[in-house]
């Protein structure tokens, strides 16, 4: 089902040997796909938490999983740049809305098996949504504020799914096209519905072989896959590995393929320099980025001025393309993912603090905010994770734009688990933090501005701030909410400054140039099941 074109989202770009084409896949896609082989990727970390795709939020999680999982809908493989290009997985065909946009019914696909044989109906599919929008006591659904418009989710009869809406509302369907949300058998789920925390059995393109606690997973090619010709490839292993340089020596040994995160500019380069054509680099906005969290509790934080000077101090028109250079950051952009028309334009971008396009005006005004303030020559600590790509090197950047106004900022980088422990519990001054989102959803992907949100440590109540996202997310007339969106974010990073958007990130995946059938998209959760995967070789 095509949408509205204003969606598509331009970012996507291949790059062979350093030449940018401006297309979504390499030159010679269209040589037709051959059968076999085994793909060899590594995933950067060291395992992940469990394989619940409804419980877990990383790209750990889903790069193990994904391949095993169907799902309803998704964002079409063979277009994933786009923001709003869904396709069936196990519906039958994308559904108009009824009812003014708040019923939506979905016809399943027949013959489609579990891994066990057993037979995948309606049943699995509206218990599995269940568990995600109303999950049991006890249980967590991270993504459950995603789906606030959902109302109920019932299967009629074994063929059918209906979600009925509270509103109607344009976030619904990127929600539900989202990569995390695998279908699970409804007995088992009935039965223990942590089960899939430990143990896999799915519908998608491979069937799972072996688990190996912190080296790898391995996966076949499932015979009875509903997509027939599908999957290309004969098998898959992935292999955890959290060191850069582990991963790159994989690469250039041919010991694996491809690594499907990202990798900054000088890794791009080393490979590119070292294997020539048989490297294949794909480069995309990601829609990921760095963002500064000031704790209102904290003093002077809960002043906005303090907070807003802050954000005037930091030169991103010009800090950004010098970072980009030896950091996996690319775009000046506000809260909106670049590309999408929901998103400030540079005219309308240079209105809002932070983003003036004269940086000596900017430190000016910041200094004047400080003072007014009584924060001159403020001391304070920025809380950060310990992982170079781009935290350790965003916030050695951020370091050196407050100290032009006479800030005395020190770093403290911590793993990321005692790092999350200080963000949960408000044991900070300042954080430098990333918001990172699947499938493109600007209504959606703000909530990280929100008070009191999970995942947003800011710490501070507003009650005008909701009230004014609850109106965009019901609004659906684009030339409303596109206006009400301008207003979200000049309220949130410039009027309040609760949240300083810093720099949105670039994902880079140089690949071996025989991995063939696979496209980049602005999330590293998005297009994962390798069901169009194949080996040129």
């Amino acid at each position: 089902m095509k949408f509205d074109a204003r969606w598509l989202v331009a970012g996507a770009a291949v790059v062979t040997l350093g030449t940018v084409a401006l297309a979504a896949a390499p030159n010679d896609e269209e040589a037709p796909a051959k059968r076999g082989g085994v793909l060899t990727y590594t995933i950067p970390a060291d395992a992940p938490p469990s394989f619940d795709g409804h419980r877990e939020q990383t790209f750990a999680t889903l790069h193990s999983a994904a391949p095993f999982y169907s799902v309803l809908i998704h964002i079409d493989p063979e277009n994933p740049s786009s923001t709003t290009d869904f396709v069936c997985d196990l519906c039958t065909a994308m559904p108009k809305p009824t009812d003014a946009g708040k019923t939506y019914t979905f016809k399943i696909r027949d013959g489609v098996k579990f891994h066990d044989g057993s037979p995948l109906t309606a049943g699995d599919i509206a218990k599995s949504w269940d568990t995600i929008i109303h999950p049991p006591k006890g249980m967590l659904s991270p993504r459950e504020s995603w789906y606030e418009m959902v109302d109920t989710v019932e299967a009629p009869d074994p063929s059918t799914v209906v979600f009925h809406l509270k509103f109607a509302t344009d976030a619904f369907l990127p929600a539900l096209a989202d990569p995390f949300a695998f279908i699970y058998k409804k007995e088992i789920l009935d039965n223990d519905p942590r089960w899939y925390e430990k143990n896999i059995l799915g519908s998608g393109p491979f069937k799972f072989t072996e688990y190996e606690t912190g080296q790898s997973i391995s996966g076949v090619r499932n015979p009875d896959y509903y997509r027939k010709g599908l999957p290309y490839l004969d098998g898959f292993k992935a292999i955890y590995a959290d060191k850069q340089a582990v991963r790159l020596d994989a690469i250039r040994a041919d010991r694996a393929a491809i690594e499907f995160r990202g990798f900054p500019p000088a890794a791009r380069d080393e490979l590119v320099k070292a294997l020539g054509d048989k490297i294949t680099v794909q480069e995309s906005d990601w829609n990921c980025g760095s963002l500064v969290t000031p704790n209102h509790k904290k003093k002077p934080f809960d002043d906005p001025r303090v907070r807003r000077a802050l954000s005037l101090a930091i030169d991103r028109w010009h800090g950004a393309p010098a970072l980009s250079k030896i950091a996996n950051v690319r775009t000046v952009g506000g809260i909106v993912f670049p590309g999408s028309p929901l998103a400030a334009t540079k005219e309308e971008l240079q209105q809002i603090a932070g983003f003036w396009p004269d940086i000596e005006k900017s430190r000016a005004e910041a200094k004047r905010l400080l003072k007014e303030a009584g924060a001159e020559g403020l001391s304070f600590e920025l809380l950060n994770r310990t992982v170079d790509q781009p935290y350790k090197y965003v916030g050695t950047w951020l370091v050196d734009e407050w100290s032009k106004i006479g800030l005395h900022v020190t770093q403290r980088v911590m793993p990321t688990g005692p790092e999350l422990e200080a963000l949960r519990t408000g044991n900070f001054e300042v954080a430098s933090i990333a918001n990172c989102r699947g499938v493109p959803n600007p209504l959606l992907d703000v909530q990280t501005y929100l008070p009191n949100f999970a995942g947003a440590y800011g710490y501070y109540d507003d009650d005008d701030e909701l009230a004014l996202y609850e109106k965009m997310l019901r609004e659906t007339d684009f030339d409303k909410q596109r206006a009400l969106m301008r207003q979200f974010e000049k309220y949130v990073v410039d009027d309040q400054a609760h949240q300083i958007w810093i720099v949105w990130w670039n994902r880079i995946i140089p690949h071996r140039s025989y991995v063939k059938g696979w496209k980049i998209s602005p999330s590293h959760y998005v297009n994962q099941n390798l069901e169009t995967v194949w080996l040129d070789k």
